[in-house]
């Protein structure tokens, strides 16, 4: 006699919220009235500025046209020297490293705290030499880094800590929102971030001497005040256009409403899950706001009778969205791995500038992680239902793994 297949527990579609609406189409439309369309005192980018200001007071600021170019900028102004050395979490995106290397600047891969996913204090002050010149405080998933000890260790050596929020819109280390706290904040508004343009970014300072040439950096070193054209240090473009800060202010005047809800769901999801054996859901300070990008719990495998994967997929039978995270730590990929950073050379380490090696790199705890992690998309259009489910499907399937004790 056969058994009727059973429902999923995770019974209804994934949900997806309308990112775009009216806001954005009148801003939009504004701009397209225009005579011109140039980031340069145009009254989009004006609107722009006094957006993100409300939500993050920086004094300096620039809008460009990625998150990876934020990143980018706020090491170019630093006027770093070939082969300095910047420490950067192992567990990060791809973007976080790009600038640094074309800035002829040498990542120095740093291991990650095991339950915050962030780079380990331990870890970067074990990986600091006479060459190292800044850290890169990355907020993984939208959980604040422990910014009291970047800080403190920047000061100790005299380091630069730039902040990488692409992926903390809204977050907060205590009572100070996240990229007000280092030197300098990088921001994203990717089309996968909480707020987005498609592409986009801001970096931003509050040290005047940073700040008042952080936008020759990403235009061109031209000087819009005089109108001079003389440029006396190699510069990029990275401006960002009308169209595109119009989408972001429209995005910013939404801010709260798309951060808050994710914060409300991911500490719900947490709350359901953290007694559960095998589980190891993310550790927030509970003076912190971790504003939940995505959200990644980590599985004691020793504690079931499973692998990672079989665990996914058991999820994924129950109607749930879920995978691993990256495919493996940043300095495993080919690129490191091959040291192919210019056209098969790397200038750096050709001209004795640098003897870092990346295949002898090992950062234990990162890969650990990527080995045992679970990786769920998560938005603000997550309700209470559907976090209960999402927690019933991770509990049913915990517990069917869990090892029987002796």
């Amino acid at each position: 006699m056969s058994t009727a297949p059973t429902s999923p527990i995770v019974d209804e579609p994934f949900p997806l919220p309308q990112r775009w609406g009216t806001a954005e189409v009148e801003r939009l439309t504004a701009a397209m009235q225009q005579q011109s369309l140039f980031y340069w005192k145009g009254p989009q980018t004006a609107a722009l500025y006094d957006a993100f200001r409300e939500h993050y007071p920086l004094k300096h600021i620039f809008p460009c046209s990625s998150g990876t170019s934020s990143v980018h900028l706020a090491f170019a102004a630093m006027k770093f020297k070939p082969g300095d050395e910047i420490l950067v979490p192992a567990i990060t995106d791809m973007g976080s490293v790009l600038g640094i290397l074309h800035q002829l600047l040498v990542p120095v891969f740093v291991d990650i705290d095991p339950r915050t996913y962030n780079a380990e204090p331990t870890s970067i002050r074990d990986a600091i030499t006479p060459k190292t010149r800044g850290i890169l405080a990355v907020h993984l998933c939208g959980n604040p880094c422990d910014m009291d000890a970047m800080m403190a260790i920047g000061q100790e050596h005299d380091l630069i800590v730039v902040e990488d929020c692409a992926q903390a819109w809204g977050a907060r280390y205590g009572d100070q929102i996240v990229g007000l706290i280092g030197d300098l904040g990088c921001y994203s508004f990717n089309d996968y971030k909480h707020l987005s343009c498609g592409d986009g970014g801001m970096v931003g300072t509050n040290h005047d001497q940073i700040g008042a040439h952080l936008a020759k950096w990403g235009d061109k070193c031209y000087n819009r005040v005089t109108g001079i054209r003389n440029p006396d240090e190699l510069a990029y473009n990275y401006r960002m256009s009308e169209p595109l800060s119009a989408i972001c202010t429209a995005q910013l005047g939404k801010h709260d409403t798309i951060v808050n809800p994710r914060t409300r769901m991911g500490l719900r999801l947490t709350a359901a899950i953290t007694d559960l054996p095998g589980i190891l859901p993310p550790e927030i300070r509970p003076e912190d706001t971790h504003t939940f990008y995505n959200y990644i719990f980590r599985l004691d495998l020793a504690a079931l009778t499973c692998t990672r994967d079989e665990f996914t997929t058991a999820l994924r039978a129950e109607g749930m969205r879920a995978d691993g995270y990256l495919p493996d730590p940043v300095y495993r990929y080919d690129l490191f791995q091959n040291h192919n950073f210019f056209a098969d050379t790397w200038p750096v380490r050709d001209f004795g500038l640098t003897t870092m090696d990346y295949t002898k790199v090992v950062c234990p705890e990162s890969e650990r992680f990527l080995h045992e992690c679970v990786h769920l998309p998560f938005n603000e259009a997550m309700n209470e239902s559907y976090i209960d489910k999402v927690a019933l499907a991770i509990r049913t399937v915990a517990q069917r793994f869990t090892k029987l004790s002796a």
